[in-house]
């Protein structure tokens, strides 16, 4: 895509003809030279530099707008001081990085000169796509538990829900893991996978990697730190080989490492989690990233993501990601080795996540990659 003729940095030399005896340019005014460091620093070929644009919008998100949304959560008594662990309680604890989401992005846009769909949201077929993804979401993860019963390594106790109860239940926490799902999709499969993807190459890549692991090695609070090594490491063969060859959409790739790795860095600040977890965490990620090249859009990776957090915490009523809810159709806890149970993780800490997530990975590249054109990028 061609940049803004605001922001080309091309523009003719003055003709040597032209006379010197102009008259002194006024104070703060600047010179082609002037606009020429100032485009070399802030502007790139596809407008703002990468790196400005994500810590501009991290800023916006995190410092400013969650701060504040938050303030009038917390005033008019939407949410506590803690969090309880039921459903109304993270839906509303989840409405307020949602909602600073969608408006550092809708700065951001305007700031960029971008549609909000150009964050990987203007695919073709979104609803098909959300549905066929939450479907998969939820039998992947009842695959897993089905696993992990057989085993011995998850066993089953009664619930006290009935009726009314359960249907209510089902419907507000449906509510909360879509928008937990639509937080975490659309900071990382689509504002920070479309907005790296436009400055990337191989050496970047690496440098926020060594980054990305050497906060995760500062913070040793942090559970299943290991989890993001492996994840970073992993990673590494594949993208120097595109880098060797210079492959198309290799930035693409790199792109998916990054935000796969900070994914998995994401979740090591959940109590209960176990290095496992936070790889499998990184890997379902890529599969997440895989989805919106195939597919076009992240619709998929949000009714996936959406409906395994459902089946996880109500249905099936497991720990997710080290975190229990209250109010759960069925019960079920770990039982025997923790590697195989995933203990206080929840399934997703269990090695036999692995076998799923690969399926996954295949099930995505045969259907929706295998013989396609993969979706274009909007830079």
């Amino acid at each position: 895509m061609e940049p803004d003729p605001e922001h080309r940095t091309d523009r003719p030399s003055p003709s040597l003809s032209q006379p010197t005896d102009l008259p002194e340019k006024p104070a703060g005014h600047f010179s082609d030279q002037d606009h020429t460091l100032f485009d070399r620093v802030f502007v790139g070929p596809h407008g703002m530099r990468v790196g400005w644009s994500i810590l501009l919008f991290y800023l916006i998100y995190y410092y400013i707008l969650r701060n504040l949304i938050g303030t009038v959560f917390y005033t008019v008594g939407l949410v506590g001081d803690t969090i309880d662990g039921s459903a109304y309680s993270i839906l509303m604890a989840e409405l307020i990085p949602f909602l600073s989401l969608i408006g550092a992005a809708a700065i951001m846009a305007l700031l960029e000169g971008r549609r909000l769909s150009s964050y990987n949201l203007s695919g073709p077929h979104r609803v098909r796509h959300f549905f066929v993804g939450a479907a998969l979401g939820f039998a992947a993860l009842s695959l897993l538990v089905a696993e992990l019963a057989f085993g011995g390594w998850l066993r089953f106790v009664p619930s006290n829900l009935q009726g009314a109860q359960s249907l209510r239940l089902a419907i507000l926490w449906g509510c909360a893991f879509l928008v937990v799902a639509a937080v975490e999709e659309g900071l990382f499969r689509c504002y920070a996978l479309s907005t790296v993807v436009r400055g990337i190459n191989f050496w970047w890549a690496l440098a926020a990697q060594a980054v990305i692991c050497a906060y995760a090695f500062l913070h040793p609070g942090n559970l299943g730190a290991s989890g993001v090594y492996l994840a970073a490491l992993l990673g590494l063969p594949a993208c120097l080989i595109l880098h060797q060859r210079s492959a198309a959409r290799s930035a693409f790739w790199q792109a998916a490492w990054v935000t796969s790795t900070v994914f998995g860095l994401y979740h090591t600040f959940n109590g209960g989690e176990n290095w496992i977890g936070i790889f499998a965490a990184a890997a379902i990620g890529f599969v997440f990233c895989m989805s919106v090249r195939f597919t076009g859009s992240a619709f998929w990776a949000l009714g996936f993501h959406a409906a395994w957090d459902w089946a996880e915490t109500f249905f099936y009523g497991t720990a997710d990601s080290g975190l229990e809810g209250q109010g759960h159709l069925f019960s079920a806890v770990p039982a025997g080795n923790p590697l195989l149970s995933g203990s206080t993780d929840g399934p997703e800490g269990s090695v036999l996540v692995f076998g799923v997530i690969l399926l996954l990975f295949l099930f995505v590249l045969v259907v929706y990659g295998r013989g396609r054109r993969t979706a274009p990028l909007e830079l």
